[in-house]
């Protein structure tokens, strides 16, 4: 195949695009259930992260996408139809169960931790045999092993080591407690059968380069957050997965004004580029409130770049570090990321509470406050609250 001619766009045109790719935006909106998992195979997977101040990250990127959603819909994806299912990918991840054989590279290592444990591996499989799910309390090996994460209960490592390794799958949550079950009693065949989508170690970086481009809609070849939990990838090998898709046509090399780096974009999706430079700003559409880890925002720098916009989830950052709040939010308007939001939840009386309002310079408070307005209450059925508190002043 012929490698497609670079491209050259400006800032805007490509921010555009991605608003418009991700579906953030009234005309390329999820409506349901089904355009939900389609959105899930079309960036290979959304991130997980256990903490709950208005919904987890997943409740928070489907919820920016999808007007209908509420918080904790993705369950019965999950968990109900099981049409999703949890995966370590980029870190703690969702991903379709079309996409199972995807990560047999990854499961390699915790097959060969689960045969090093085969005795209490076989005592969870036969367990799990006669019951629906289990969890670590089930089991009475107290003894602390070495873990990814820290030393860990042997039956903690061992439930997850074989969730890791395919052998098991989360059957459910409690919280932040999961509950497991035997991965051949819940994955179709044709899907837990199914060869993986490469062969070689090429081609796995080709496949997880050409994954995470799709995951954000475009990418440079430099080194990001984009690309975590492609296993051994590093500078050489990811500059040849890009040559390849470059010479194979796969994917196209844009430049964008203002950018050294060039961009890249699957050829599929040169379509929707073009009209989305082409298409009006969106000066009417009701703000959205993205999530934390939202792939928009995969690579902060880029969209630094881009957007000019420089974003930190600052939950995990000490408090005289902060700059902003525990828990603030980017806000999109049309395609301008225009503010952040530090927001929260008062259970009891079902309020989403508005505690801090920040608009970016250069940013019309006038153009944008019915925009972000609408947006809070739009995000306040979401979160299940019956009313929304601002306690801040309008900046």
């Amino acid at each position: 195949m012929i490698p497609i001619p670079s491209l050259r766009y400006d800032k805007e045109q490509i921010c555009r695009y991605l608003v418009r790719y991700q579906h953030l935006c009234d005309d390329s909106a999820l409506q349901d259930g089904e355009d939900i998992v389609s959105y899930v195979r079309k960036v290979g997977c959304i991130q997980y992260d256990p903490l709950d101040v208005v919904g987890r990250n997943p409740d928070l990127v489907l919820q920016a996408r999808c007007r209908s959603y509420r918080k904790g819909d993705i369950e019965a994806l999950l968990y109900g139809d099981r049409v999703l299912f949890d995966v370590w990918d980029k870190n703690m991840s969702i991903s379709t169960v079309a996409d199972w054989s995807c990560f047999e590279r990854f499961r390699r290592r915790f097959l060969d931790w689960c045969r090093e444990h085969q005795t209490v591996v076989d005592e969870i499989t036969e367990y799990l045999q006669w019951h629906d799910s289990a969890c670590s309390s089930d089991f009475a090996h107290d003894e602390k092993v070495s873990w990814h994460y820290g030393p860990q209960r042997l039956a903690k490592a061992a439930l997850e080591a074989m969730c890791y390794a395919g052998l098991a799958v989360v059957h459910h949550k409690k919280g932040t407690r999961r509950y497991y079950a035997l991965a051949e009693t819940h994955i179709p065949e044709q899907y837990f059968t199914m060869a993986p989508p490469y062969r070689t170690e090429a081609e796995y970086f080709k496949w997880g380069v050409l994954r995470r481009i799709n995951a954000v809609g475009l990418l440079w070849n430099r080194p990001s957050d984009a690309w975590l939990g492609i296993n051994g990838l590093k500078s050489g090998e990811r500059n040849q997965a890009f040559h390849t898709l470059l010479d194979e046509g796969a994917i196209a090399e844009i430049s964008v004004d203002g950018i050294k780096q060039p961009l890249y974009i699957a050829a599929e999706n040169l379509d929707m580029l073009q009209a989305a430079a082409a298409q009006a700003p969106d000066t009417t559409g009701c703000a959205r409130i993205l999530a934390p880890l939202d792939n928009l925002l995969w690579d902060r720098k880029l969209i630094a770049d881009l957007f000019g916009f420089e974003y930190k989830w600052e939950v995990y950052t000490p408090v005289p570090q902060r700059k902003y709040g525990y828990y603030v939010l980017p806000v999109l308007c049309g395609h301008q990321l225009a503010a952040r939001l530090e927001l929260a939840t008062d259970l009891k009386s079902k309020t989403l509470l508005v505690n801090r309002i920040w608009l970016e310079d250069g940013m019309n408070s006038t153009d944008v406050a019915d925009r972000i307005l609408a947006g809070i209450d739009v995000f306040r059925e979401y979160n299940r609250c019956t009313a929304a508190e601002m306690r801040c002043t309008w900046p």
